[in-house]
């Protein structure tokens, strides 16, 4: 319960520091009507229609109403309604609320044009590297998501690179590189013994110490011929010498869950996401993986985007109210510290501060057209084994195969898809 007391310390305290450049928010309903309505740019019938939202306890329908509000500068009818939700909203409560609770930081914060102190005010809070990776092991085990991208990138990989005895592979976000512990087994097992195998990670070079000793660890219990490299500078600063690309080797390239960090050409004229696919291209990689959310937030204007967001995270907290219990002491701090930040800084920040910016596969299908790629379709073996990995887990996910990439959705909405490249 400690754990549980302390985040929702950290949320109240962030909360606070929003709020206080903030006029202080009229008491009640009649206070404002009563006294400001002549300042209301929206009709009176607006107003009633929130008020009947806030009655019936429509949170979603307030939130979009506070999101108008903000949208259009309407600085009274959006410091009422953000005072209204906030007796709406909480971290520990069903899944529309914890969501409504992290919706509303970022709505206020936009609101004070703080979007950039208050999403490093959420970094600073971070925990020590261990125990956030602790909650993101948590989050794998109770989602597929991770599991789906990993394992359906890791079929992609071995499928092109069975007959290599030299694999190189180039993961540009390798986290706690746990997508490559299984890769290193299926390839130990396979007949006529183990390829040579070779795996440059990029990523925080305190996280980077573990997975090198980690992965050797795994490669000597399985007798497998293995080197690792690692590369602790941002993705987007990765040049071609840093890589180490060896003729002779095969080379397979896993963009898991990170190109959307990069700007491209509506933040940047070096449009790095472009440059880094050219790059790539450049290498002659046999296989390029891409793992993405399935998710339009990267140039939309700011009301649109916040519909986006509401719609894909409302589908994905449902998911883990399925999967872990309201009680579970290690939730909140789960959704704090590996959801909330990514939540804020889609609605409060905008140009480079804006850092979360997905797309949809049509759009990547396109980019990675234009840097001279060819899609490899995934097998039916991939989403097979797939299917067989979401018997242990809800029925609402479901897996979706359209034009050789795969999809996976939670009820009606698709979250995240999964394609390769050559």
């Amino acid at each position: 319960m400690d754990n549980v007391r302390g985040s929702r310390h950290n949320v109240r305290e962030v909360e606070t520091i929003m709020l206080q450049p903030l006029p202080e928010i009229a008491e009640s309903i009649d206070d404002v009507i009563c006294h400001e309505l002549s300042m209301w740019p929206e009709d009176a019938n607006d107003l009633l229609l929130i008020v009947e939202a806030i009655s019936r306890g429509d949170l979603k329908w307030v939130l979009v109403a506070c999101a108008k509000a903000v949208s259009e500068n309407n600085l009274l009818l959006a410091r009422w309604c953000m005072g209204e939700l906030r007796g709406m909203v909480s971290i520990s409560g069903a899944p529309i609320q914890r969501l409504g609770a992290y919706m509303l930081e970022g709505l206020v914060a936009r609101l004070a044009a703080s979007g950039s102190s208050i999403y490093k005010s959420l970094q600073s809070r971070e925990p020590e590297s261990y125990e956030f990776l602790s909650y993101v092991y948590v989050l794998h085990e109770v989602c597929p998501y991770f599991k789906f991208g990993y394992m359906s990138a890791n079929g992609a990989i071995a499928e092109a690179m069975k007959d290599e005895e030299r694999i190189h592979i180039i993961d540009f976000q390798i986290g706690q590189g746990s997508q490559w512990i299984s890769l290193i087994q299926a390839f130990a097992a396979r007949p006529g013994g183990a390829p040579n195998i070779r795996i440059t990670g990029i990523g925080d070079v305190s996280v980077l110490v573990t997975v090198k000793r980690r992965l050797e660890k795994l490669a000597r219990k399985f007798d497998v011929s293995f080197k690792f490299n690692a590369i602790s500078r941002p993705s987007y600063e990765v040049e071609v010498a840093n890589l180490d690309v060896r003729e002779g080797e095969a080379l397979g390239v896993n963009f898991a869950y990170m190109l959307h960090h990069l700007p491209d050409e509506s933040v940047s004229m070096e449009n790095h996401r472009d440059r880094l696919l050219r790059m790539v291209k450049s290498l002659s990689p046999k296989v390029v993986t891409l793992v993405e959310q399935e998710c339009n937030t990267n140039t939309s204007p700011f009301l649109p985007r916040f519909f986006e967001t509401l719609s894909y995270y409302t589908a994905m907290f449902e998911s883990i109210d399925v999967m872990l219990p309201r009680n579970h002491k290690e939730r909140i701090s789960i959704e704090q510290h590996c959801l909330a930040r990514d939540v804020v800084n889609i609605i409060a920040c905008e140009g480079a501060e804006r850092i979360e910016r997905h797309e949809l596969l049509g759009k990547w299908k396109s980019r990675f057209s234009m840097a001279g790629f060819e899609p490899y379709p995934l097998s039916s073996i991939i989403s097979a084994t797939i299917r067989a990995l979401l018997r242990d887990y809800s029925n609402g996910y479901g897996i979706e195969e359209k034009d050789g990439a795969l999809y996976l959705g939670w009820m009606d909405r698709i979250l995240v898809s999964s394609c390769a490249w050559k």
